[in-house]
């Protein structure tokens, strides 16, 4: 017993000393994973054969990973491979942000790194392996803001043959469940907004609640959720599958994805998925927007669209909706990509692992420059959705839609209610981090 305390407290001691710069709840958050993986017994504590046996396997994981980046096999890591490394996992850095990385695990300034280096930078250090600290840089749709214009997941190959990849779309799929389900109320409110605002008739965010809450009640504040969170399955399937294929028809070099190719395949995807699941967003729209009887539900809804307006009124504003995909999934990647690089070259010298906050950070900002630069096509699409729902509404193509909101509403009537829209993106994002975690955890997939 004395000598499992000696092994443990001399580990928590190198541990502390490692990672003091870094950060205390670094420490608490690392010591916290040692328990939780190595606890075979559960008792909520390791005893000295326990933690003995998490030191092997993370040694092992850490010797694997050590193999697979010494691509000539020559006992160490150098420059290029690093570069070559962090290309194939789909992350483009340039050489001085490589040295960076380099210099924070080489200790004897050679400027490579050999497997005592590499072990004792990793063994005292939150990120298992390389293949971790790259996870935190792709930028996915695990962080759900409720909007479907987001750039696909991406797994390795080792993820799509070993099976992970089915148990990440889950974790992934109810953490977005959730967090559309938690920011519905303001989901809703933009939605009403969107289509009932005017200079003649202005909604402040304050009196659209009160109106929704005396016309239907507090559980009129989730109305169209159902069916939001519904389409995120097969949306989801969809855009995954066709990325795949996409990234084949478009990467230069098999195997490996540039950025703009990146961002291409996954626009390209993105309106795959989109024209499949269309007629789920206008009935969402309208499920939204409804009063208090109007349908019984979802296919009630879609039975009475039908009967009415035909089988084109599920496409209304369909083409706005496809143009949106381009601006936004192209600057949230582009502003995302520049605040990683920017990180990266400050900090990577002491730590290329970004943690939860920088990751947060970075996908809040880059999602919301996205909806800034697709927010008036988005409120087409809406209003376009709603046609023949909304009293007095008039049928209007799209170029005469926006014709008309300018000249009516001015320039900013192309922004009705985007203050919600921005108020429900860090508790979305948060939330759907906090529930994509856990879900990890809970199918068992490893960190």
């Amino acid at each position: 017993m004395h000598l499992s305390m000696l092994w443990i407290l001399d580990y928590i001691l190198n541990l502390v000393i490692m990672q003091w710069y870094t950060g205390f709840a670094n420490i608490l958050c690392f010591l916290q994973k040692i328990v939780s993986s190595g606890d075979e017994n559960k008792d909520e504590g390791l005893d000295f054969n326990e933690f003995s046996k998490y030191l092997k396997d993370h040694e092992k994981k850490l010797l694997l990973t050590f193999k697979s980046l010494d691509k000539n096999q020559d006992g160490r890591i150098d420059l290029t491979e690093i570069q070559q490394s962090l290309s194939d996992l789909g992350l483009e850095i340039t050489k001085d942000t490589a040295e960076k990385i380099l210099q924070s695990i080489d200790v004897d300034g050679t400027m490579t790194v050999d497997w005592n280096e590499w072990k004792e930078h990793f063994l005292f250090n939150p990120a298992t392996n390389l293949q971790e600290i790259i996870r935190y840089w792709k930028h996915d749709s695990v962080l759900d803001i409720g909007d479907s214009l987001a750039i696909p997941d991406e797994f390795t190959e080792e993820e799509k043959t070993s099976g992970l990849w089915w148990k990440q779309l889950s974790a992934g799929g109810m953490a977005g469940a959730v967090s559309r389900t938690g920011t519905a109320p303001l989901d809703r409110m933009k939605v009403f907004m969107q289509v009932h605002a005017s200079k003649s008739n202005k909604i402040s965010l304050v009196g659209g609640f009160k109106q929704m809450l005396k016309e239907g009640g507090v559980m009129s504040l989730w109305r169209g959720n159902g069916v939001n969170v519904l389409k995120i399955a097969p949306e989801t399937a969809i855009k995954f599958m066709a990325y795949e294929q996409y990234k084949k028809l478009l990467s230069s070099e098999p195997g490996k994805i540039k950025t703009h190719e990146r961002f291409m395949a996954g626009s390209l995807a993105g309106a795959t998925a989109q024209t499949a699941i269309y007629p789920m967003e206008v009935m969402k729209t309208r499920l939204t927007l409804r009063k208090t009887g109007q349908y019984s539900g979802m296919f009630d809804c879609a039975k009475k669209i039908l009967k009415k307006e035909g089988v084109k009124a599920f496409y209304k504003g369909y083409i706005p909706n496809i143009l949106g995909i381009i601006p936004y999934a192209g600057i949230d990647l582009a502003v995302y990509e520049s605040l990683k690089n920017v990180w990266l070259s400050h900090y990577a010298k002491d730590t290329a692992n970004p943690g939860v906050l920088v990751l947060l950070g970075c996908g809040t900002i880059s999602s919301t420059c996205g909806q800034l630069a697709s927010y008036p096509l988005a409120l087409i699409r809406t209003r376009m959705q709603a046609q023949a729902s909304v009293e007095g509404s008039e049928q209007l193509p799209m170029s005469q839609m926006v014709k008309k909101i300018v000249e009516k509403e001015g320039f900013f009537g192309l922004y009705r209610g985007i203050l919600p829209n921005f108020m429900k993106v860090i508790p979305a994002v948060s939330i759907s981090y906090v529930v994509y975690e856990y879900m990890r955890s809970g199918l068992g997939i490893q960190k």
